[in-house]
């Protein structure tokens, strides 16, 4: 296809695709999209290798959100049957971030419900990544902790987090739709506090709320603009008890069409397929590696993950190996200067929880690793494709990981 051949070729210098090109790429049909995916996973592969950089989440406080964004288990409303506790201890927060780390991760991300950190809070989550450092001196921090008031990006960047995540998640034009208790220049903002910070800057999108080829594209390409270091990809866990329960919309496909965007209109960035991977891609996410270059390891927020064991094994059958704590995950021109320049790579990212922006994923990790596709419009929730979380971080249970 000469598009792809085009999009190959801007990737490859870092050149802005058109809109028409980018709504292209979600354009195309099922018979054309292992060369889509053959095509982006040519640029992926000359940023990034095949190296897979592999990150956890720890719930710092998890429920009692007083945000309403519709997508989220932790919302202001939310019936969805969620573990609810307030902040962890450091103590507890860098034992559960140790087992991550002990499973492969690289990068620790630090994860608070709510519309945004006191300076108390600020202190609490500095002493946990000062706790995190003191156990792994090498391990990345990304904290994300909802909108930032001004000086706050400063004193985390001052106590060793190493980046800051706030997604905007859907286009401009949409947003009211989604969130009526902050604003998409809400989050805007907070993410060039992280940049002016000198904090990697972490930023993404949700996929599978209803928005139109275009809001994607809008937000994509909002998210160029702002220019993180790492663009997550959430998928919509359609939680039961929330507003977007029923909205069923993704397939495996899709998700991997708009992965290949992503990548085309942010070719140098780390992708991150966040919440929702084990949920719309199931037997197709190692497929979805040649696209992205970064993964969350075991479990999510509020919801079980795919067996991290099982992540593991799934990253080397495909022929990609972890990325290591000594390697930059950045091409050299992103981390020579700029927002990330001194200390790396890139951000959080997985959907859920007031302003923070993780989203959420997936099945249960003693469950299959094959699940069935659920219907186009499902009237009930899929208790076999989304599994409260009940283990790790808030629970006397050792974590997935």
């Amino acid at each position: 296809m000469d598009l792809l051949n085009t999009l190959v070729d801007k990737g490859l210098r870092r050149e802005t695709p058109t809109r028409d090109e980018a709504l292209a790429v979600l354009a195309t049909t099922d018979d054309e999209l292992l060369d889509v995916v053959a095509a982006a996973g040519k640029v992926r592969r000359h940023w990034f290798g095949r190296r897979v950089k592999l990150n956890y989440l720890v719930n710092l406080k998890s429920g009692l959100c007083p945000e309403d964004c519709s997508y989220c288990s932790q919302r202001l409303g939310s019936k969805a049957d969620i573990l609810k506790y307030t902040w962890l201890k450091p103590d507890e927060a860098s034992q559960a971030a140790a087992a991550g780390l002990a499973g492969g991760a690289k990068r620790v991300c630090l994860v608070a419900s709510g519309r945004g950190p006191t300076d108390r809070d600020v202190d609490r989550v500095s002493d946990t990544i000062k706790a995190i450092k003191e156990q792994n001196e090498d391990v990345e921090v990304c904290a994300c902790l909802g909108l930032l008031s001004d000086g706050q990006a400063e004193r985390l960047r001052e106590a060793g987090a190493d980046a800051y995540n706030h997604n905007l998640n859907t286009s401009e034009s949409t947003y009211g739709e989604i969130t009526t208790t902050h604003t998409y220049a809400d989050r805007v903002d907070t993410v060039r506090k992280a940049h002016a910070a000198g904090l990697s800057a972490c930023s993404g999108l949700i996929a599978g709320m209803g928005e139109t080829d275009e809001d994607l594209v809008d937000v994509v390409f909002s998210l160029r603009e702002l220019d993180p270091d790492s663009v997550p990809v959430n998928f919509l866990i359609p939680f039961g008890g929330t507003p977007l329960a029923k909205e069923w919309n993704l397939t495996p496909q899709r998700c991997l069409r708009i992965l290949a965007m992503v990548r085309f209109v942010c070719p140098d960035v780390e992708v991150r397929i966040a919440g929702g991977r084990e949920v719309h891609l199931r037997t197709m996410q190692p497929l979805a590696l040649h696209l992205a270059n970064s993964i969350f390891l075991g479990d999510y927020l509020t919801s079980e993950g795919q067996a991290g064991k099982a992540d593991l094994e799934m990253i080397a059958d495909a022929g990609f190996e972890v990325e290591g704590a000594g390697e930059v995950t950045l091409p050299e021109h992103r981390t020579g200067g700029g927002a990330c320049g001194s200390h790396g790579d890139t951000g959080c990212g997985s959907h859920e929880g007031g302003g923070c922006g993780s989203h959420e994923g997936g099945v249960c990790g003693t469950a299959p690793a094959i699940a069935p596709s659920p219907a186009a419009s499902a009237d009930e929730p899929r208790p076999d494709l989304v599994a409260v979380r009940r283990r790790g971080a808030g629970t006397d249970l050792a974590p997935n990981a």
